[in-house]
């Protein structure tokens, strides 16, 4: 909850408002180094999103309205704004996520989505997606290893048949497994609802640590805006 309340605030703030993303940014630094997290690994962790950075260099190139030059090259002040305002607030929002991941188990991160009443469904295919990937990961190592103990070595297009069907008989085991899961669930007494193991409620002092990043991004965001940055 408190990722998701810093990325709507976040979001939420124009780009515009730079030095509010500044301090942003600095807020998610505090939080790492309060969480034990060394940065090389956080903007390691971070690089995911160099593939959607390269869509929003292109944007200043294209557009309408308003154009301006830099350096002999024409831009769009819009597509600028737009590609800026990509970059900054999904570097914000993968730091936060990146910073989420690290420190919160995945069955905890679950959890926390269950309490804030995500679907059901949702939730149980989430997890028994956690479950089961390690058991997938094991089934398509054994048939690599059974495919190269008869001497085959994918070395191009004319082999991508075999690996086609491989794919193909990876999934049809995997759908297998899940249906005797289902029906082994079913014969324990599955009602749609998984048990729940924790009904722990989150301290005063839990709700606070929680609420103090999204609360100080907040209050950041309204003073720049009073005092007009």
């Amino acid at each position: 909850m408190t990722v998701l309340a810093f990325i709507s605030v976040s979001v939420s703030t124009p780009i515009t408002r730079w030095p509010a993303f500044v301090a942003f940014f600095l807020l998610l630094v505090a939080a790492a180094l309060a969480s034990k997290i060394p940065l090389l690994l956080l903007f390691k962790r971070a690089l995911i999103e160099i593939p959607f950075i390269f869509f929003a260099i292109l944007m200043p190139f294209f557009g309408t309205g308003e154009k301006f030059e830099i350096a002999g090259i024409e831009l769009y002040r819009e597509g600028l704004l737009a590609g800026t305002s990509i970059v900054v607030k999904g570097t914000l929002g993968v730091l936060a996520a990146v910073i989420l991941s690290t420190t919160t188990t995945a069955r905890e991160i679950l959890r926390g989505l269950e309490r804030l009443k995500l679907p059901a469904i949702m939730v149980q295919i989430a997890s028994f997606m956690l479950r089961y990937v390690n058991v997938i990961s094991d089934e398509m190592e054994r048939m690599k290893v059974a495919r190269e103990s008869r001497g085959f070595v994918a070395t191009g297009i004319k082999h991508w048949k075999v690996l086609a069907t491989s794919a193909a008989a990876l999934f049809i085991r995997s759908y297998e497994r899940g249906e005797r899961v289902h029906l082994a669930m079913l014969s324990r007494g599955f009602d749609g609802n998984l048990p729940s193991l924790d009904n722990n409620k989150a301290t005063q002092r839990q709700w606070a640590t929680a609420l103090s990043l999204p609360g100080l991004a907040l209050s950041l965001s309204l003073f720049f805006l009073v005092i007009g940055w």
